[in-house]
């Protein structure tokens, strides 16, 4: 394999194109100038805020020793691989986070449609309302939970009235149903934001057109308006994934579910295993960022960013 270095004029190249970039005489050196000052900051955020971090927990997840790095070993990855804990924790997190998505995410294609196409009172209280939980920590939408259905829950404690069962035979708030209401609580609202800037955009005149030949206003939904909002949809689909996959003061109260979150949290407080918390937070990150980019190709570029 033989080395190549670059050219005399690759190097005389590069040097004019820095004097250019320093010293601009040109109205298209100087935008280039721009741009360049521009994405510094996010870069350099970028760099210790993603690039170190991922470097470091790489480094962790080789180290030999606990709360240290020091010295090389693959036992944290064969953990990672032979041990079934770990893939349980990976499938429950992946089909957890998708099943609170799909939920969310539809919920939201609800939501922003009443919104966007009908005149509805007090539309900007409901707007407040929809929105309110992503002010919410996520402590406080577990102890929400707990109130509505623990125990002394006030769900818990009506349905108990009526139906004659007992409260604490009743109570779900530290189930797998209850942490599941808890994600779509917090969800629902980052889904109908990218919605309702897709919602925006749509061609209402063939919308118009397809009532006026006939089409019922589910018809015109299904062949007209989904076909316009699938790349928000997708959008929604992608920041709701990923803000799932994120929770963690949720699923730290109730504990319902072991998820990666909850995991990590484990091995660094309890276990003090730190080469098993960076290995799981590698992946983690990884995954994040290829299923992010993998997202992004079924998104148009007339969708709402993320």
């Amino acid at each position: 394999m033989s080395i190549r270095f670059p050219s005399r004029d690759q190097l005389c190249q590069s040097i004019v194109s820095a004097r250019s970039m320093a010293f601009p005489t040109t109205e298209r050196e100087r935008e280039r100038r721009r741009i360049v000052i521009m994405c510094l900051p996010f870069f350099v955020l970028a760099t210790f805020a993603g690039f170190v971090p991922l470097i470091v927990m790489a480094r962790m997840s080789l180290s030999a020793e606990n709360l240290e790095n020091a010295g090389w070993s693959f036992a944290a990855w064969e953990a990672l691989v032979t041990e079934p804990v770990y893939r349980e924790i990976a499938w429950n997190t992946l089909w957890f986070a998708t099943a609170a998505t799909v939920v969310s995410v539809a919920l939201g294609v609800v939501i922003s449609h009443v919104l966007e196409k009908y005149s509805l009172p007090f539309e900007n209280v409901l707007v407040a309302v929809v929105s309110f939980p992503i002010a919410l920590p996520g402590i406080v939408v577990a102890f929400m939970a707990i109130v509505l259905l623990g125990r002394q829950g006030l769900v818990t404690n009506a349905v108990a009235v009526f139906t004659g069962s007992s409260a604490i035979d009743l109570a779900s708030a530290t189930s797998v149903f209850g942490l599941f209401l808890g994600y779509v609580y917090s969800l629902v609202p980052r889904a109908t934001m990218v919605l309702r800037g897709t919602y925006a955009e749509v061609d209402t005149r063939a919308e118009e057109a397809a009532r006026s030949l006939g089409a019922t206003p589910f018809e015109t939904f299904y062949h007209v308006t989904l076909p316009e909002i699938r790349p928000g949809i997708v959008a929604a689909f992608i920041l709701t994934f990923r803000s799932a996959l994120a929770i963690f003061g949720t699923v730290l109260i109730l504990q319902a579910l072991a998820v990666v979150t909850l995991r990590i949290d484990y091995e660094i407080g309890v276990g003090f295993n730190t080469q098993i918390a960076g290995a799981i937070g590698l992946v983690y990150a990884l995954f994040l960022i290829a299923f992010t980019f993998v997202g992004l190709r079924f998104v148009s570029n007339k969708t709402v960013e993320i």
